[in-house]
């Protein structure tokens, strides 16, 4: 008890709460709330929309503050209202954790003692989803979904699924979400990281009751479709903006360019690798994909094992004061394949995403068309560079 004393102090003094959603998991939600106050009496229970004795089972515990209302929205909505309730309260910090039983609360004090070391990171508990207890849709969920973060953010998260995660609050004041039921936990966290907000992680346990008796209210087929939506908008506006805005302020700094270089100059690549790479890159920024242009590139640098941050590098050939001179030029490149049909355009900056669907036809020619000559042209200049540095002589 002397230990849980002193957690529940350090809850006090770092201003953390612990927030717990639920919907219709009265079964467990009891043993979860008892679990959660041995560590702190900072408890947050939203009741979105249950119809169980939800309510009955918090009012047994004086000290759970109860956010309820009527009708089941979702977690993602749930857990907002939380955010948006907890800073009223003046917490800093909240630690959210299911009510299914799935986490336990004595791996609490791993997130305190994490944030001791890095406040102003969103921590997130780490699940072992090797264990044969793990069903086949979380593994594959969790899978599925670590990789479309580290697409959309260039992160590696271990668990971008993890309920039981630790919020800096105050980092997320400001920020307006859209998506209200399980796909939010992936909103938060992608564009937590756009703003520059850390991803940490600890270890934690996890449990999986028995298929018979375990109780669930994801649905696979339209939860999965949902986050599948989501994670489409987030990878365009991740290519689209994110990525070229984030190039750009790299450019501008000193050691933004020197990764650069060191990038280029990486002794562990040969010459033939870092040529193919900045040539894969110039040809996957220019072909008729835009919006998974990088998500496409980095799945065949993956494949071809070629030098990732070189790819993304030259794939940058599309940021947006670029797009009009590409897209002129694969009009007139086009024009060589279109005979009769021929569409003349004279060169202007207002040329824009708009123009393409005019004359759809030659620019798809034309822009495959660019591609190939421009990466080979740019990959065979790369490579004689490289060889001619290599053969210069050395400054003394």
């Amino acid at each position: 008890m002397e230990f849980e004393g002193l957690v529940s102090k350090r809850f006090d003094e770092l201003q953390v709460c612990v927030i717990i959603p639920t919907y219709n998991n009265h079964l467990t939600l009891g043993s979860v709330i008892a679990d959660v106050s041995a560590y702190s009496s900072q408890v947050i229970v939203v009741n979105d929309g249950s119809t169980d004795d939800t309510e009955a089972i918090v009012k047994t515990f004086p000290h759970v503050q109860l956010i309820s209302y009527p009708d089941n929205v979702g977690k993602g909505w749930g857990l907002r209202q939380a955010f948006a309730y907890a800073m009223q309260k003046g917490y800093k910090y909240a630690i959210t954790i299911d009510s299914d039983g799935q986490h336990f609360a004595k791996d609490i004090p791993a997130f305190l003692n994490r944030l001791e070391q890095v406040q102003d990171a969103i921590i997130i508990g780490s699940r072992n989803m090797e264990q044969a207890a793990v069903p086949g849709k979380s593994s594959f969920g969790h899978k599925f979904s670590n990789f479309w973060f580290w697409v959309e953010t260039g992160i590696h998260c271990p668990d971008t699924q993890s309920g039981f995660r630790l919020y800096p609050l105050y980092l997320l004041e400001g920020m307006k979400f859209y998506t209200r039921k399980y796909e939010f936990e992936i909103e938060v966290i992608v564009r937590a990281s756009w703003r520059g907000v850390h991803m940490d992680s600890v270890p934690v346990s996890v449990y999986y009751a028995p298929k018979e008796t375990r109780v669930s209210h994801f649905r696979p087929f339209t939860d999965f479709s949902r986050v599948g939506v989501l994670n489409a908008f987030l990878v365009v506006i991740a290519f689209v903006w994110i990525k070229p805005r984030n190039f750009f302020l790299d450019l501008s700094k000193k050691k933004g360019r020197k990764k650069i270089i060191a990038t280029l100059y990486n002794p562990n690549d040969t010459d033939e690798v870092k040529a193919l790479s900045i040539a894969l890159g110039i040809f996957m920024g220019i072909v008729p994909i835009w919006g998974f242009q990088l998500a496409v590139a980095i799945f065949l640098s993956i494949i071809f094992k070629l030098n990732k941050a070189l790819v993304v590098f030259s794939a940058h050939i599309s940021i947006p004061p670029m797009i009009p001179v590409v897209i002129f030029l694969s009009y007139k490149a086009g024009e060589y394949w279109m005979g009769d049909k021929v569409t003349n355009m004279a060169f202007s900056s207002k040329i824009s995403f708009k123009t393409i669907g005019e004359h759809m036809e030659q620019y798809i020619y034309g822009s495959l068309t660019l591609a190939v000559v421009a990466s080979l042209t740019v990959g065979l200049i790369t490579y004689a560079l490289l060889k001619l540095l290599k053969k210069a002589p050395a400054a003394i």
